[in-house]
């Protein structure tokens, strides 16, 4: 099946994990010689919901209000004789949590898929604009030179740590969470753990010491770590989109020819992608909370935090999913604008270089004292002042001034962390797996 976020946790989908689990619960119980080889061969070929019958199997859900009891016993039906055998010393929270960790683990691929395809993107961004000259804004303030491609070697290095943080919380909630009744294997005789290392090496999961089904910690915090990278989503976003502003200007989307911004003002261009984008980090970014309380499950299970669990997991794993399309869509059509990015930088006619001329000019004077002779000059005369003023003059030569006032000889470190960056972005999406 050709999984999408709008059919990863669907009814049929879920319902065919449920059946996969099933099936490799018998072929391992069949390879530890706890049930007959033909009975497992005989569950595996049965456990497709062709087979059971999607009707039969809505029909007796509806009746039993126990999806797992339902299948069990269809597929037991389909299965024959061998239906004897099948949900062999299993429980309901099992089977579900298995499959839907299964599904987990396919949309995680997708989802990384496409932070991969937006880490590529911002590392052609971060190269092609290394010298590229903007202004630097602290408190949305102008406040020193930079270049575009340190802006996105910041955007890079912060979805490096969220490529971190959701690696290692994948890491930990990949695991088996198949102990029977209450994780403790009872069901099981002897080979309770022998079957549980099984069934875990077979499905490619890590295997838990004490494989419960108060476990939730585990799903809640991969939900937070989604939620954490929908923070940083939200913050690269939000930032292009001030920098579409119309008084800005320095970014804008690349859209499709016939795309129109207002059914009534004929003039307006307005942002479609990254405006979709941010809402959709915003909405995931507010799951953390309900994924938290659903960690916070009683005793040896709880149905109502598995309830609240699966709920919660069925809107942010979706969701995640199509906002790193959207991510990496944006940035696709991310446009930077330099002839901007250069007239906005020269609106402050050389006060955003400031500091240099008082760093110039502190050999001379002292630090203390060239930050209030630059201070002074520009609160009394603007920066226009800057190059003749003669508290200024009276230690620098007028050329010494200008070099000084020149944006492009003041961006620090920006075009080095820039070409960094670039390298970063390529180990990074390969981490990811871009497609």
């Amino acid at each position: 099946m050709n999984l999408t976020p709008d059919t990863l946790f669907a009814r049929d989908t879920l319902w065919q994990s449920w059946l996969d689990v099933e099936a490799a619960l018998a072929r391992a119980q069949a390879e530890l010689g706890m049930i007959p080889d033909w009975a497992a061969a005989d569950i595996i070929a049965a456990a497709t919901l062709d087979t059971i019958g999607r009707d039969a199997m809505e029909a007796d859900v509806r009746r039993t209000m126990a999806p797992i009891l339902s299948l069990t016993r269809l597929l037991g039906a389909a299965a024959g004789e061998a239906g004897n055998y099948v949900h062999w010393g299993a429980t309901t929270q099992n089977v579900m949590q298995t499959g839907r960790l299964l599904l987990l683990r396919k949309a995680d691929t997708a989802i990384r898929a496409n932070l991969g395809r937006a880490v590529s993107r911002m590392g052609d961004l971060a190269q092609t604009h290394a010298s590229t000259l903007m202004a630097g804004r602290t408190n949305r303030q102008h406040a020193l030179p930079i270049t575009l491609g340190f802006k996105i070697a910041g955007w890079i290095e912060e979805m490096d740590r969220a490529e971190a943080r959701l690696t290692d919380a994948a890491g930990r909630m990949f695991a088996l969470p198949f102990g029977g009744a209450v994780g403790a294997m009872h069901a099981f005789g002897s080979q309770g753990r022998a079957l549980n290392r099984k069934l875990a090496d077979d499905l490619g999961l890590r295997e838990l010491l004490v494989p419960g089904r108060a476990v939730n910690d585990l799903f809640a915090e991969y939900v937070v770590q989604l939620a954490m990278l929908a923070m940083t989503v939200e913050r690269t976003m939000s930032e292009a989109y001030a920098l579409m502003t119309e008084e800005i200007g320095e970014m804008s989307e690349q859209l499709d020819k016939g795309t129109v911004g207002s059914s009534t003002m004929p003039q307006k261009i307005n942002p479609k992608y990254v405006v979709r984008t941010i809402a959709q980090a915003v909405e995931l970014r507010a799951l953390a909370a309900p994924a938290m309380e659903a960690g916070r499950s009683s005793h040896e299970g709880d149905a109502s935090a598995n309830q609240l669990l699966s709920s919660v997991l069925d809107r942010a794993v979706p969701l995640a999913w199509r906002m790193s399309e959207s991510f990496a869509d944006t940035l696709v059509r991310l446009t930077p604008s330099p002839a901007r990015m250069a007239a906005n930088l020269a609106r402050s006619q050389g006060a955003i270089v400031a500091e240099n001329l008082m760093m110039v000019l502190a050999p001379v004077v002292g630090r203390g004292s060239a930050h209030d002779i630059v201070h002074h000059v520009l609160e009394t005369g603007g920066a226009q002042a800057l190059r003749t003023a003669p508290e200024i003059a009276a230690h620098l030569s007028y050329e010494a001034i200008a070099a000084a006032l020149d944006p492009a000889q003041y961006t620090g470190d920006s075009k080095v962390i820039a070409h960094e960056a670039a390298t970063l972005a390529i180990s990074l999406a390969a981490r990811l797996g871009s497609a």
